[in-house]
């Protein structure tokens, strides 16, 4: 299944994706959870009930006259791993990782898979970080690797988002990673079952049509089940809590010369299989 949290009205709303339309859950089902992270927690007991739906339903609304919003409006924590793919470990100049690298994301840098990317005031060197973007559906500790799998509700595309010199002005990156709107994703959740080997799918960024990044899953230096058995080490993960997975080489910060985003370019990531996200860079009003 595809789950998405959209709107029409004003009013956020779970729906299913289906033959290029949503399936409006409320309406078919007003007795269903009516955000994300409380759908997760009772899956066990809808998932049948929307596996129905899915298969005699209509769609309610074609993609195209909704907005998409994130998925998890407000997700409990946000983590991301550094330096995950070898290229990127190269075109970063720094050496291959013995340990994950891992930071948190501010909550308030959640943004829907369309909508526009602020350029802060603050900075103009704002990079682009196409990742695999894994949510966790059961809270869970400890988790063995062999377990991991079960822990992850779905899938989406992200963005990590990054203000490189707030970045790389302390070791600790997660400023430098937390500006507003710095973590689009969606633009929906695709279960495991639509997911067969999360470690093979092939990711893209693309900045006003231009390939930046390119790569496939199977290069992650850590993978999923293994960072999720890492964090789980540290802290409980509950429902909502999102993963950035990594990202490949081709960051603008690396090119030569470097290049960052401006005003007006449109930044693209996508990912066979789970979907695509796009946002516009707007300058921050003040």
């Amino acid at each position: 299944m595809k789950l998405a949290t959209y709107e029409t009205d004003g009013t956020p709303r779970l729906g299913l994706v289906k033959e290029g339309g949503l399936i409006d859950i409320a309406k078919h089902l007003p007795d269903a959870p009516p955000e994300m992270i409380a759908l997760m927690q009772s899956w066990t007991a809808w998932r049948p009930k929307l596996e129905a739906l899915a298969d005699k339903a209509k769609p309610d609304h074609p993609l195209a006259e909704v907005h998409l919003m994130a998925p998890v409006q407000r997700p409990g924590k946000i983590f991301a791993i550094g330096l995950n793919y070898a290229d990127h470990v190269a075109e970063s100049k720094m050496e291959m990782p013995k340990h994950q690298i891992w930071f948190s994301k501010a909550v308030t840098s959640v943004n829907g898979p369309f909508d526009p990317i602020e350029m802060p005031a603050a900075s103009p060197f704002i990079d682009y970080e196409a990742e695999l973007v894994a949510v966790i559906g059961t809270r869970c500790k400890n988790v063995p690797k062999e377990k991991a799998a079960d822990v992850i509700f779905g899938f989406a595309a992200g963005n990590d988002m990054t203000t490189r010199d707030w970045q790389h002005t302390t070791p600790q990156w997660t400023l430098g990673k937390s500006f507003d709107t710095h973590a689009p994703f969606g633009p929906w959740i695709v279960t495991p079952d639509e997911v067969p080997d999360p470690h093979a799918l092939n990711i893209r960024c693309l900045v006003n049509g231009e390939l930046r990044q390119t790569s496939n899953t199977r290069h992650l230096i850590f993978d999923i089940y293994d960072q999720i058995v890492h964090l789980s080490k540290a802290m409980t993960l509950e429902p909502g809590d999102l993963i950035f997975t990594g990202t490949p080489g081709g960051i603008g910060a690396a090119m030569d010369p470097m290049v960052f985003l401006k005003e007006g370019d449109v930044v693209r990531v996508e990912i066979d299989g789970v979907g695509e996200i796009e946002g516009v860079m707007k300058a921050e009003v003040i």
